[in-house]
């Protein structure tokens, strides 16, 4: 027999033997697991020692007392729901999971829209997003000082007495009174009125101490004695009885002290006002005949605190006002992610739209949105993740006095887990609880994303 023939340029080789049912398949797929399982293997056990673990015995903590030698069962749980502190932080995180991120993300949607018309456009974006840059901590120490309550430090109060004051005049000396040898006494509500009534020809003395000279209007004037009135009138002198660097004579115009200038001065008779005068920049004023033997009263309105503004961190407006440090913060992350939304979509499906007639309202409401829809639907689910967690701006911004009224889950959290009174059994709930909130977001974003990348 002849050996079979092989074709030129073949080279022989040792055969390798197969395996029936394709054995070295399966050991080179076993060495591809062993070696992503080696690669895998660190993060695994990160991830139990990180997470998993602290997940399992917070759940199993919830179940046992403070001292966590007892079986609480459910107690902790219905504590949760029963405590007025801990169910106000309840219903604020809900305040916070609609109003933030709906909030957040119109603002974003809105800035995102406006500025691409616009040349300065990106120059605005980065402003906005600018304070991303910044720590929660920072943030929060930032908005503790805008709703300080003191106008001269407050930012936000500033603002808020200076659009009051040009609409509603201030009082011109709030902290202005008689002295207890004055001419005047309280007549209740904090006005002051003349002890007798007054007579014409006979000028009238009307010295007031406490004015701050800060509070002095720049133009008052040395005050000057009033003449005797010519007509049966009144006349007479408003002051500050009060000479810097001592000296001066009580109830006496002294040539070094000013006119209070502007003073509101109401003749009455029988509780009616028949008349009505202001000083001059000297103090002095004359009021008509009919005020003869009236009594001279001034008007509370002269003495009334000035206004302070809105008490931004008080109980009613606390959590409004930490809210709206998050907006400033967050709008930019949302108007950064819309817009890049929005350089995607089909600029002839805009075009067509107005083409057929649609305004720009119309086009916005009817062809951007819902094109926009998966990404506000990111944006919208990030922000709802985020506001359940926060913590930082609650803690720092909301004083002693009002920090139960801002409070949060992940603040209550911390409060019942650290300090003299922790509650452990009670904290580890809390902590199961925000976990049981964040899981329906969290697959709602899994399930988008599926469907997203069946697409």
């Amino acid at each position: 027999m002849t050996s079979p023939k092989t074709s030129p340029g073949a080279v022989e080789g040792p055969s390798v033997p197969s395996t029936a049912g394709g054995g070295v398949r399966r050991s080179v797929t076993g060495t591809r697991g062993l070696v992503a399982a080696g690669f895998l293997l660190p993060a695994l056990v990160l991830l139990g020692a990180l997470v998993v673990y602290p997940i399992g015995y917070s759940v199993y903590r919830s179940f046992f007392d403070r001292s966590g030698d007892g079986f609480a069962g459910l107690g902790n749980y219905v504590e949760i729901f029963t405590d007025d502190t801990i169910l106000t932080a309840v219903e604020n995180n809900a305040i916070w999971v609609v109003v933030a991120p709906t909030v957040a993300t119109a603002l974003g949607l809105m800035f995102a829209v406006l500025t691409e018309r616009v040349r300065w456009g990106t120059a605005f974006k980065l402003v906005v997003f600018m304070p991303m840059a910044i720590s929660m901590l920072a943030a929060g120490i930032i908005f503790r000082l805008v709703y300080e309550q003191d106008p001269e430090r407050g930012v936000a109060n500033a603002v808020w007495v200076g659009v009051h004051d040009t609409f509603s005049e201030s009082a011109g000396f709030p902290k202005a009174r008689p002295a207890p040898a004055h001419p005047l006494k309280p007549a209740g509500g904090g006005a002051f009125v003349t002890e007798r009534p007054v007579r014409a020809g006979s000028p009238v003395l009307l010295p007031l101490v406490g004015v701050p000279p800060d509070r002095m209007p720049s133009d008052a004037r040395p005050a000057k004695p009033a003449p005797p009135s010519t007509d049966g009138g009144i006349t007479g002198t408003a002051w500050l009885d009060f000479t810097r660097g001592g000296g001066g004579t009580v109830n006496a115009v002294d040539p070094a002290e000013l006119g209070l200038k502007g003073l509101a001065i109401e003749a009455v008779k029988d509780g009616r006002v028949v008349a009505e005068a202001t000083a001059a920049a000297d103090g002095t004023f004359s009021l008509p005949k009919e005020a003869d033997g009236a009594a001279l009263r001034l008007p509370e309105s002269n003495f009334r605190e000035p206004y302070n503004g809105v008490d931004w961190l008080g109980p009613s407006l606390v959590t409004p006002a930490i809210i709206g440090s998050y907006l400033w913060m967050w709008a930019g992350f949302a108007m950064v992610l819309i817009a890049a939304g929005l350089a995607a979509v089909p600029r002839e499906l805009l075009e067509a739209a107005r083409v057929d007639g649609a305004n720009e309202w119309q086009v916005f409401r009817r062809v951007t949105v819902p094109l926009l829809a998966p990404v506000l639907a990111v944006v919208l689910v990030t922000l709802m993740i985020n506001v359940l967690k926060i913590f930082d701006l609650v803690f720092i911004i909301a004083p002693g006095s009002a920090q139960d009224d801002a409070n949060v889950l992940a603040l209550q959290l911390y409060r019942s887990s650290f300090g003299t009174d922790a509650h452990l059994g009670v904290g580890s709930a809390i902590a199961v609880l925000l976990l049981l909130l964040v899981i329906p977001v969290m697959a709602f974003n899994i399930r988008r994303i599926r469907r997203e990348t069946r697409r």
